[in-house]
């Protein structure tokens, strides 16, 4: 399964993708954000998709064509633990529109859980 996730600007937050990245199989990590978001690192091999619109219909468009392609399966695994709900609803509304299936993931006590 392929992972999608969205890094804000918080670096608080990407304690919980790295966590995601790091405790799963991924055929594919694809990490969504805007240019302060260059700055994550993980030691899994990871493909950046940079965006810079700021209206949400802007930015789920621009996420749309960026992913346009990259998806292989029905569904991707997805983590919105960084970033806030603008844009993680521009980038679930993109998903949506590939189309592919959400399955949520979280890295928990107890190990990866899906949602």
């Amino acid at each position: 399964m392929e992972l999608v996730a969205f890094l804000g600007e918080g670096k608080g937050t990407w304690g919980q993708v790295a966590g995601v990245i790091n405790h799963g199989e991924w055929d594919n990590i694809f990490l969504v954000g805007e240019e302060f978001a260059k700055q994550f690192t993980s030691q899994k091999k990871f493909e950046f998709i940079q965006v810079t619109q700021s209206a949400i219909t802007d930015l789920k468009e621009e996420i749309l064509q960026k992913l346009k392609g990259k998806l292989h399966g029905t569904e991707v695994a997805l983590s919105i633990a960084s970033g806030d709900g603008k844009q993680h609803m521009a980038l679930i509304s993109a998903l949506l529109s590939n189309p592919v299936g959400i399955r949520f993931v979280v890295l928990t006590k107890d190990g990866l859980v899906w949602m």
